[in-house]
């Protein structure tokens, strides 16, 4: 019995010893604590979605992670990927990446400078039959966007390498929306 509680004793001790130094030195762990949620705060997570079903169906996901520089500055990249079927006549599918950059003059505005490059798979119907179309295509886009909360921000971009005959998109400019985590 007397053996049990001097083991006790030693392992009570030795515990005090080893763990009660951070006991003493909370000081330097909140500031530790407090450069690692800063630096955490740089790091941010973002997702843009498109959902459309007019005229057939269009599904847009990508996922980003940015690195905020400083208040003004941004950078980082991200996976994108899309689903579109127009009816008993044309589906495509893309997957890609992008890398962007992200310049804020002001709270309540942001400037895009975003790359983009998708592989497209193209699979359309025709009389003479299927045709099935792969192949990569570039965007480079400049954008501008109003920072409707410091998670939401809601824009447009225009892509300068478009090509009305070889895009992927149908349009030279596109709206987005962007959610940040």
């Amino acid at each position: 019995m007397k053996v049990n509680k001097l083991f006790f004793r030693l392992l009570f001790f030795a515990g005090f010893i080893l763990f009660g130094k951070n006991g003493f030195s909370q000081t330097t762990n909140t500031i530790v604590l407090d450069s690692v949620a800063k630096e955490q705060k740089r790091l941010k997570f973002g997702f843009g979605f498109g959902l459309n079903f007019v005229g057939g169906t269009n599904i847009n996901l990508s996922p980003n992670l940015t690195y905020k520089v400083s208040d003004k500055v941004s950078f980082g990249g991200g996976l994108q990927g899309s689903y579109t079927s127009i009816k008993n006549y044309q589906n495509t599918t893309t997957v890609g990446g992008n890398v962007l950059f992200l310049y804020s003059p002001i709270k309540k505005m942001s400037l895009l400078l975003e790359f983009v490059e998708l592989n497209v798979s193209t699979k359309t119907e025709t009389e003479q039959g299927t045709i099935k179309n792969n192949y990569w295509d570039s965007a480079l886009f400049f954008g501008a966007g109003f920072n409707v909360t410091d998670k939401i921000s809601i824009g447009a971009k225009y892509n300068i390498l478009y090509d009305e005959n070889e895009s992927v998109y149908t349009s030279a400019i596109i709206p987005f929306v962007n959610i940040v985590f």
